[in-house]
């Protein structure tokens, strides 16, 4: 809830926070600021969100590892309610440096709790629902972006003396889990696995599941611990160089680097500059884009009612090829809006499509994917890297996307055309099915994956000839 609210929340407070800006330089130095000053103001506080959650994605593994991850997610909590603190307070400071401070401690709750979030999931859940039950952050996820928006409206508090109000609803989500999360258990192969507390471990799971002795799961947990004992928990350099995880790594860099460059956070982002350029009257565009996030979570509820049964391989290959479909006719209307006065809500409603086919597709399936490709002593050290990764090509994208936009106009959207149609073609061809497999199951089917008959696994040999 918190990554999708902070990616659409300062959409419509932005000219109230800039004349906040104004007001505190004034204030302070008794004259009007530079206006390029206020633009480099404002963005070092949009900008160093992206920070913030590219640090907390690094700190990952050292404190779900070191504290667990339920303690890891509380801290993620008390980290969100300090810097709602000192955003409530920002206003009445006259300070706009504590809404960068605030903004950066926000992206670093939002990088911990995130992945520390997914991980939770994935440890507690059964493995027959495993898929719904991971599934259901990008539910939240979709929620946080539509509260985003929603409590933006000046009919809610999008109004300017309300402002540092709607920087702060999250932390109301975050009190609740602060209150909720000591009454629930442990991640149970957090405390067998990496803790080998076997009696704490059952206790959760009867805690989770219900009564029973669970002796499969445990013996498939020994299983496991087997394996990490052979390779003990690794750095994210140790995991770079091993060529056993090599396809998976691939895997799920591929996937995260095409949801970011697919155009779906530029569309969550600057959805008011797109529906502008594709012709919607300025006075329905936050309707337009308020309707796109009740789309976005009702199809994230579809897809974890289906993933279970339709698997994990489908939704990837075909999210991104209807994606792409959708990308190419959105270009064609985008060039032809001037022609009739229904060609923008046509590609409006193309637009529409898109983030339906991803969030039923590849944006609902990912992190479903990342719990379940990586053993225990490898998965923490793969959220560290995939975190750097997402974060950066966040914080680039959002760099970048304003001029691409103005530079290609309509053709910016035949480079994420391009991005869908690789990841498409990518998983069709060599993305193995998960779906109701055991992890050391999925471990072995991707070191059967072979290329031109070469398999990163193969071992090297040295041969001398006698």
């Amino acid at each position: 809830f918190q990554a999708g609210y902070h990616s659409t929340e300062l959409s419509s407070p932005s000219p109230y926070i800039q004349r906040f800006i104004n007001s505190s330089w004034h204030h302070r130095y008794a004259e009007p600021p530079p206006p390029q000053t206020i633009t480099v103001i404002w963005s070092l506080i949009v900008s160093l969100y992206a920070v913030g959650g590219l640090c907390g994605a690094v700190s990952v593994k050292w404190i779900t590892g070191t504290v667990g991850r339920k303690k890891a997610m509380l801290c993620a909590s008390c980290i969100a309610i300090v810097a709602a603190g000192i955003t409530l307070a920002s206003k009445g400071a006259k300070s706009y440096e504590m809404i960068i401070v605030a903004r950066v401690l926000y992206g670093y709750s939002t990088g911990l709790g995130a992945s520390s979030h997914v991980i939770y999931l994935a440890e507690i859940s059964p493995r027959k629902i495993r898929g719904s039950v991971t599934l259901t952050s990008a539910t939240f996820l979709s929620l946080g972006k539509l509260c985003g928006q929603f409590f933006g409206l000046s009919e809610i508090l999008g109004r300017e003396e309300l402002w540092n109000v709607v920087l702060c609803v999250p932390a109301f989500f975050s009190v609740v889990q602060v209150i909720a999360l000591p009454f629930l258990p442990e991640a149970p192969r957090y405390l067998f696995i990496e803790k080998g507390h076997d009696k704490a471990c059952k206790k959760a799971l009867q805690s989770l599941w219900g009564q029973g002795d669970y002796k499969q799961e445990m013996e498939e947990m020994l299983e496991e611990q087997a394996a990490i004992e052979k390779a003990p928990q690794r750095s994210t350099l140790q995991i770079l160089k091993d060529r056993s995880v090599r396809w998976q790594l691939l895997t799920m860099s591929i996937v995260y680097c095409c949801n970011q460059l697919s155009g779906i956070p530029a569309i969550n982002i600057f959805s008011f500059d797109i529906f502008l350029k594709a012709g919607i009257p300025t006075d329905k565009i936050r309707y337009v884009t308020l309707g796109l996030g009740v789309s976005q979570i009702l199809t994230s509820i579809f897809c974890g009612l289906l993933i279970e049964q339709i698997g994990r391989r489908p939704l990837f290959w075909g999210g991104y090829g209807l994606m792409s479909a959708s990308l190419v006719l959105v270009s064609v209307t985008l060039n032809l809006k001037d022609s009739s006065y229904w060609v923008p809500y046509i590609s409006a409603s193309l637009i529409f499509l898109f983030v339906i086919f991803f969030c039923g597709g590849p944006g609902g399936a990912t992190n479903t994917l990342h719990s379940e490709i990586f053993i225990q002593s490898d998965r923490l050290a793969a959220f560290v890297l995939m975190g750097v990764q997402r974060w950066s090509l966040f914080a680039v994208l959002g760099l970048l996307f304003p001029f691409l936009i103005d530079a290609l106009d309509a053709y910016c959207f035949v480079l994420f055309t391009c991005v869908c149609l690789l990841a498409c073609l990518y998983t069709f061809f060599l993305l193995p099915e998960t779906k109701g497999k055991t992890i050391m199951e999925i471990s072995q089917e991707f070191k059967a994956i072979t290329v031109c008959g070469k398999s990163f696994s193969e071992e090297k040999r040295v041969e001398t000839k006698l």
